[in-house]
């Protein structure tokens, strides 16, 4: 038996003599590298030609299932990127489309005749003036009788300025957080216990560091203010 066939006779020898070894293989001057080697190439046929174990199919079958299954799970997954922010004790969330900017809290120009718990008048926004709501007492929310432990150590009262289809509308809030993504599967039903005004403009609430945050209907909210509050 020659060099090269007892070479054959021996499992992976590219990497035990050949060039990837010792380089020991008394062939490998002639063939300069394995990869020329007939029997490196014998080994590599007998791996293309060896016989299917038994399940082969049906295990990469199952295999390539569940890959396509947890892809296809990933794509209609939806994230809901949210602001959030807390009015007297409730933190709340609206969808960040409808956010348009924050100021520091500004003169409120009350309207004669017309301004209101809800509608507090005008604020100037960029030399515009638009109109201000309380949307604490939209929502119908309890006063705070006693201190709210914030967030921050340092909490500064913002105003938000939020728009949808032209309708613009400033309300101020007593702590901003900022944005916060979450996944729509996360969103819960609203807890029956919560006001019924709260509960009537709530999608629903998310977990959100030990609080109950509500997700506000934008669209509901916004169809309010427009038809019902102030016009």
């Amino acid at each position: 038996m020659n060099t090269i066939t007892d070479a054959a006779n021996l499992q992976s020898c590219y990497n035990t003599i050949g060039i990837a070894g010792d380089r020991t293989c008394p062939q490998l001057p002639n063939f300069i590298h394995c990869r020329n080697c007939p029997v490196y190439s014998n080994i590599g046929r007998q791996l293309l030609e060896r016989i299917i174990p038994e399940n082969y199919r049906h295990e990469w079958t199952n295999l390539f299932s569940q890959e396509r299954a947890e892809s296809h799970t990933l794509t209609i997954t939806k994230t809901l990127t949210v602001v959030i922010f807390r009015l007297q004790r409730e933190w709340l969330a609206l969808a960040t489309q409808v956010f348009q900017e924050t100021i520091s809290p500004t003169l409120i120009h009350t309207l004669p005749h017309r301004s209101n718990q809800i509608l507090r008048g005008l604020v100037n926004i960029r030399g515009e003036l638009q109109l201000c709501i309380s949307l604490t007492h939209l929502l119908n929310l309890e006063t705070a009788d006693t201190p709210v432990t914030a967030l921050s150590p340092v909490v500064y009262p913002r105003m938000v300025v939020v728009e949808k289809a032209g309708s613009v509308w400033v309300f101020p809030v007593d702590e901003l957080y900022g944005v916060q993504r979450f996944d729509q599967q996360d969103l819960r039903d609203t807890p029956n216990n919560m006001m019924a005004t709260t509960h009537n403009f709530t999608k629903g609430f998310f977990y959100w560091q030990g609080n109950s945050l509500g997700y506000l209907d934008e669209e509901l909210l916004f169809t309010t203010l427009d038809t019902k509050v102030c016009r």
